[in-house]
This record gives C-alpha cells, structure tokens and sequence, in this order.
C-alpha cells in the first residue's frame, strides 16, 4: 500500500495577498484562472467546480486566514484531496505554497488524476498570474 501522495508548488506574483487571495476566494475570478463554481472563503461552505471533461466537483471549505490560508477538501466521495493555498508576504507581492494532498495511488482513479494533476498545477498557477 503506498502512501497518500503530495504536489507541492511555489509560486510568486508580483501582486499583493489582498488580490491573490481575491482571485482564490471571488467566484467570478476564480472562473477566470480555474474553473467555475460558487467559491467561499466561509468554513463549512460546500460549493462545486465544473472541471469540464472531468465534470462538476464537490468540495467543502475546512480552513480559511483571510489573505494567508484557504483550505478545501476537493472531490469529495471520487479523490477526496485536499487543496491548500498558503499566501506569504514577499515585499509588495506574494509567495503562493499549493498544497494538493491524499492522492491514492492505489486507485487507478487516484493514480490517473495525480500523474494528470501533477503536470497541471504548474499551468493553472500561471493561469491565476494572467488573472491578476
């Protein structure tokens, strides 16, 4: 049985937290450099994101620091990942850390989505600098 598996990336932005954390949390931007659905920085708050090809997703905000921290559990009852933002102050812009956690490689599911995720990531986060 292997472990759950980890992607973990960096990202900088020359803007500041106030509007990366704007493109994570505002669902209208967040359309923009993800994927559409009714996003909120609110503990508890159960939302989808259409993924297109992949379909609608289920998730539920677990953690939120305004302008810092925003954690979700995504996929819920098919990945069941998840994804966290951590937003770092870095003069007048911001380190993004993207946390995307407990893939199960012993699924061919879990397998499939993190080898495709993996890849992905990089390319969203440069899509979310376009946004900003």
């Amino acid at each position: 049985m292997n472990a759950p598996a980890v992607i973990r990336l960096e990202h900088r932005y020359t803007a500041p937290p106030s509007a990366v954390w704007r493109a994570l949390t505002d669902p209208e931007l967040h359309a923009r450099w993800w994927a559409p659905g009714d996003v909120k920085a609110v503990v508890g708050h159960r939302f989808e994101l259409d993924m297109g090809p992949w379909g609608k997703q289920a998730c539920e905000v677990l953690a939120v620091e305004a302008e810092r921290l925003f954690s979700y559990r995504f996929a819920i009852g098919k990945l069941d990942t998840i994804i966290t933002w951590r937003l770092t102050p870095e003069g007048p812009g911001t380190l993004l850390t993207l946390t995307h956690e407990g893939f199960n490689l012993d699924s061919a599911m879990g397998k499939t989505a993190f080898e495709g995720m993996k890849p992905g990531w990089p390319k969203v986060l440069e899509n979310l600098g376009r946004t900003l």
